[in-house]
């Protein structure tokens, strides 16, 4: 199954995905994807499938969960499936999650979670930064 038999393309590449609507971006430090609406058993194997192209790339993944009005204990399952996929992937992934989501998925300290869009990229090029001073060193002593 394709992504356009998974969803229709409404607008300036946003997704309809049976109350849920998808769109990703990708920014200079991570594939941004935003999701509005309704995260429900109707849709989520549809919101899932659309995920998951994102994690057969190397670039960072930033779920932003944040516009989210219902998110139904199924969305647990979506968010559970992208952080294996990710895993399983080597592609970091962190997770902007919005009331809705929080109130389910709750702060275990198990998934990489930031307040903001603009947090979760200030942090991948932190963590960018830190890789680079550790490979530093090395590179001097090789050179």
């Amino acid at each position: 199954m394709t992504v356009t038999t998974v969803a229709t393309r409404r607008g300036y590449g946003t997704f309809e995905c049976d109350g849920a609507q998808i769109r990703a971006h990708c920014r200079h430090l991570a594939t941004v994807v935003t999701i509005r609406g309704d995260i429900n058993a109707a849709n989520v194997e549809r919101v899932s499938e659309y995920l998951w192209r994102f994690t057969l790339g190397s670039n960072p993944v930033v779920l932003d969960l944040s516009d989210v009005n219902h998110f139904a204990a199924a969305g647990v399952s979506l968010v559970r499936r992208l952080d294996e996929d990710c895993r399983a992937a080597g592609v970091e992934w962190t997770l902007v999650a919005g009331p809705a989501v929080l109130a389910l998925l709750g702060g275990d300290g198990e998934l990489p979670v930031a307040r903001s869009v603009r947090e979760a990229l200030r942090n991948l090029a932190e963590a960018i930064v830190s890789r680079r001073q550790l490979v530093l060193p090395l590179i001097k002593k090789t050179a």
